[in-house]
């Protein structure tokens, strides 16, 4: 393809996009994190779009854009299922930001599912402020048999905030269209300081070691368990 587009996602989906034509989606969208970042891109008109205005803003306000989505969800053509889940969140949240938030993700991911290769997968970055709900959302669009990982990456070391937990990791959701997804399994050589461990060699050519596994500093010990690599 080899073409970069910039603009609202959402345009920039039903425009061009056509339908099963995608192999693997990565999205990070704003996080609805409270935090302030600028606009650092404008579309072909030289306006900045308002859903970029949003996004580097990462916070989602409930404005008549979202009402339009909101209104667009329950009368147009999205699965029942989709407009009763939407519309169970609105009556728990109310035109909260984070309604405002669901919504924009919502008619967005609808189209992500829809140009999406049957053998292709989504990945969709988010932290805590939303995760939980977003889940919910990917099960109904996706399917629940149709999820995958949840993937936790640790984004910094560890730290200490303030009457809480440290907050230093996000959370990855891997979803895909159907059952028959493609997966390319990825292997590394191990080095040879890492084989050196082995002594032994079994007739399938696996290396492996004979340790002696009791866990030091343990009260009662632990347990000599054979290792195979």
């Amino acid at each position: 393809m080899n073409t970069l587009y910039f603009g609202d996602n959402l345009y920039i989906l039903r425009k061009y996009i056509k339908d099963e034509s995608v192999d693997l989606i990565y999205l990070d969208p704003p996080f609805n994190s409270q935090r302030a970042y600028n606009v650092i891109f404008q579309d072909k008109t030289g306006r900045a779009a308002t859903a970029q205005i949003q996004a580097f803003e990462d916070t989602w306000y409930w404005t008549q854009e979202t009402q339009v989505a909101f209104d667009e969800i329950m009368e147009g053509t999205f699965s029942l299922e989709l407009k009763e889940m939407m519309k169970a969140f609105k009556d728990f949240m109310g035109t909260t930001n984070l309604m405002a938030y669901l919504t924009m993700m919502a008619i967005r991911l609808v189209e992500l599912h829809r140009v999406l290769k049957p053998t292709g997968s989504l990945y969709l970055h988010c932290d805590p402020t939303a995760s939980h709900y977003l889940k919910v959302l990917l099960d109904q669009v996706f399917g629940i048999t149709n999820f995958r990982n949840e993937i936790t990456w640790q984004r910094t070391s560890a730290h200490s905030d303030p009457n809480r937990y440290g907050a230093n990791t996000d959370t990855i959701f891997f979803y895909t269209k159907t059952s028959k997804w493609k997966w390319n399994q990825q292997y590394k050589p191990h080095d040879a300081e890492y084989l050196k461990r082995f002594k032994h060699r079994d007739a399938d050519g696996r290396v492996w070691n004979d340790y002696d596994l009791t866990a030091k500093g343990l009260s009662g010990g632990g347990m000599n368990t054979l290792i195979r690599e």
